[in-house]
């Protein structure tokens, strides 16, 4: 991969052979120039943070290394952070109300996958905002969302890299649509598009697969219709799969049994139940380092930040 002594210092593989083209250590000499035009252009404008070349190749790639339209996509991305408060939320949010809120609305990180990358699961059956509202704010789902978004980007990822022996970038997904009612979805339909909107604007370039479970009959019509107007490489990256007849097997092919929850024909019953246990190597001393270190004794600056969008 071809670095810049400023800022890609890493204690993380920053390479991995399974990746595609424009990706770390399998860029062509022009996208090279174009990440260093992007860094350059962005350090004319005063930034200083997130200017490594993991972290601008996503957004370079996100924009098909459009350097113009990656610009404004970062640009974006920091005011967002700023207006957010995103640094503040990492450091001191702490969302007490999960157990109650995860009744109604589970969303988490379990484990690995076969390739190595953490597992997300998301159970939009379950869904009830109102119920929800009796417990916690949109505006703390929302954070809470933010603050996991920011710890799959550090620790998440940076210790799966450190376990695999290759980068990771990219999370797997399963989203359980199974009893999904219009009324539900109705009522959450606002909620929804905020967080959509917050993953593919601010966070590019984390998903590797996804696969939606349970889908009703009358769903694969509707997904005709929407994977027209998606990009073919995000296409290529969902499932839609039914029942458990045929999702348990599909998932198991990616994901090992003994870290598949039981109730998606996995064999893991983690005490206090999967939700709740945050399992993965990001909670094993043994790839729990920072994600860079905290200072460089270089002729560079002191402070080196760690991609954490």
């Amino acid at each position: 991969m071809a670095v810049d002594s400023k800022y890609d210092v890493f204690t993380y593989p920053t390479t991995n052979p399974e990746s595609g083209a424009g990706h770390p250590g399998h860029t062509t000499p022009e996208q090279d120039e174009l990440v260093a035009q992007l860094r350059k252009e962005l350090e004319a404008d005063g930034f200083t943070d997130r200017l490594d070349t993991l972290t601008l190749l996503r957004f370079l790639r996100a924009r098909k290394f459009d350097v113009a339209l990656a610009k404004k996509m970062y640009t974006d991305c920091e005011t967002w952070r700023k207006e957010f408060k995103v640094d503040d939320l990492v450091k001191d949010f702490t969302f007490v109300e999960k157990p109650q809120v995860f009744e109604y609305y589970p969303q988490y990180y379990h484990k690995i996958d076969k390739d190595g990358r953490p597992v997300y699961i998301e159970k939009l059956g379950k869904i009830n905002l109102t119920t929800i509202k009796t417990i916690t704010t949109e505006e703390r789902l929302i954070q809470n969302l933010v603050v996991e978004y920011e710890r799959l980007a550090n620790p998440r990822l940076p210790a799966c890299s450190r376990k695999a022996d290759k980068l990771l970038e990219t999370s797997c997904t399963i989203m359980d649509i199974g009893g999904v009612g219009i009324q539900s979805m109705y009522s959450a339909t606002e909620f929804l598009k905020k967080v959509s909107a917050i993953s593919q604007n601010y966070y590019p370039e984390r998903l590797g697969k996804l696969y939606i479970i349970n889908a009703p009959w009358t769903f694969s019509t509707i997904w005709n219709g929407i994977k027209v107007f998606l990009d073919p490489v995000t296409v290529s990256k969902i499932r839609i799969l039914k029942g458990p007849s045929e999702y348990e097997a599909v998932l198991k092919e990616q994901i090992p049994a003994e870290n598949l929850p039981k109730e998606f024909g996995g064999l893991c019953e983690c005490q206090g139940g999967c939700q709740l246990a945050d399992a993965g190597p990001w909670n094993d001393p043994q790839y729990m380092e920072p994600a860079v270190p905290a200072a460089t004794t270089t002729a560079a600056p002191a402070e080196v930040t760690e991609n954490q969008i």
